[in-house]
C-alpha cells in the first residue's frame, strides 16, 4: 500500500516554508542542511511539483508550494493532535495547560481556550494575562506551556500561527484638539507627545514607526513608557501623558469616554505581528494541541 510523502519530508517543507531558508530550517529541525535539502528534493520528485524557487541569494515559495502548504499544515497538525490524544487517553487526566497571552489578544486566547474545552476528551487551559516582558519571562522560566506574544519574540524559541494586526489609528486624551479631527497626517505628528517603549526592539512595529517618522522628516517627542500592555497604556494617553498608535483591534474592542481614536494617513503599512510561542525546542503533545487550536481558530471567523 502506498502510503504517500513521510512525514518528516512534510515537516521540512513546512518549516522551510515558514523561515524561507534551509540552514535556519535545519536549526530548528536537528538536522544538518543537506538532510533537509534531500527531503524537500526527495518529496518533490515524489509529488512531481515544485515547491520552492531557488537561487543563490533567496528561497521563495512556487506557486505550487503556496497552494501545498496549508495542506501540510492540516496534515501535521492532525499528526500531532493523534499521539497528544493518545497521550491524553494512555496517561489519563493531566494538569492544564498554562498559555500566556498579551492583553490586546485575549479574545484569541479566550477561543483557544473555548475550543480545546470542546475537544473529547476536553483539554483544560489556564489562561495567564501576561505583557511582553512577563510572558517571556514565564516561557524562560517554563512556569507557562506557551505564550501568544508579539514579533520580535525572544531569540532561540520556535513558533507559529503567526497572524498580524495593522495599526490604523492615534489615541489621543478626548479633550485634545487631535480628538476632533476626521483624521491625522504625518506631518500633524510634528512636536506631538508620542508614548513609546522604553526599549525599540529591532525588527518590530515601534522601530518601524519611528523610520516611518524619519522618513518624512517628522519630529515628535518621544515618551518613554511601559507598553508591555496595550490597553492598559490607554490609561497614560488619558492623562495626557502621550499620543499612542493603536492597533485597529484595541480600536474595535476598547470604547473608552477619557480616550479618541483618530484614524492615521499617509503612515504606510504598519502592523503588529503575534504567533505562538514555546520553550521547548521539539513541542509536547500538549503545545501541539494549542497549535492545532490557534490555527483552528485564526481560520475559522
Amino acid at each position: 500500500m502506498d502510503t504517500g510523502p513521510a512525514q518528516r519530508d512534510i515537516a521540512c517543507f513546512v518549516v522551510v516554508a515558514r523561515h524561507l531558508s534551509f540552514s535556519r530550517a535545519a536549526r530548528e529541525l536537528g538536522l544538518s542542511q543537506p538532510a533537509v535539502s534531500q527531503a524537500i528534493a526527495r518529496l518533490e520528485r515524489g509529488l512531481g511539483v515544485t515547491l520552492f524557487a531557488r537561487t543563490s541569494r533567496e528561497v521563495r515559495l512556487s506557486d505550487e508550494g503556496k497552494v501545498l502548504l496549508p495542506y501540510a499544515e492540516t496534515m501535521l497538525d492532525h499528526a500531532g493532535a493523534f499521539v497528544a490524544e493518545a497521550a491524553r487517553l494512555a496517561g489519563g487526566a493531566r494538569p492544564p495547560i498554562r498559555l500566556a497571552y498579551c492583553p490586546l489578544v485575549g479574545g484569541l486566547a479566550a477561543r483557544v481556550a473555548r475550543r480545546l474545552a470542546r475537544r473529547v476528551p476536553a483539554v483544560d487551559v489556564e489562561l495567564l494575562r501576561a505583557g511582553w516582558n512577563a510572558a517571556t519571562a514565564a516561557l524562560t522560566d517554563g512556569s507557562v506551556s506557551a505564550a501568544l506574544l508579539s514579533t520580535p519574540h525572544p531569540p532561540g524559541l520556535p513558533s507559529t500561527a503567526r497572524f498580524h494586526i495593522p495599526v490604523t489609528h492615534l489615541a489621543v486624551p478626548a479633550a485634545s484638539p487631535l480628538a476632533s479631527t476626521a483624521r491625522v497626517s504625518l506631518g500633524q505628528l510634528a512636536g506631538l507627545r508620542l508614548l513609546v517603549p522604553s526599549q525599540w526592539p529591532a525588527g518590530g512595529v515601534w522601530a518601524a514607526i519611528a523610520a516611518a517618522l524619519r522618513s518624512a522628516a517628522v519630529r515628535p517627542v518621544f515618551v518613554a513608557a511601559d507598553l508591555d500592555d496595550l490597553p492598559g497604556a490607554l490609561d497614560m494617553v488619558a492623562a495626557a501623558r502621550g499620543a499612542l498608535f493603536a492597533p485597529h483591534l484595541l480600536v474595535s474592542t476598547v470604547r473608552r469616554p477619557d480616550v479618541s481614536f483618530v484614524p492615521l494617513v499617509g503612515i504606510g503599512d504598519l502592523h503588529l505581528t503575534y504567533g505562538l510561542v514555546w520553550p521547548a525546542e521539539r513541542p509536547s503533545t500538549e503545545v501541539m494541541a494549542l497549535i492545532q487550536a490557534v490555527r483552528a481558530v485564526l481560520r475559522v471567523p
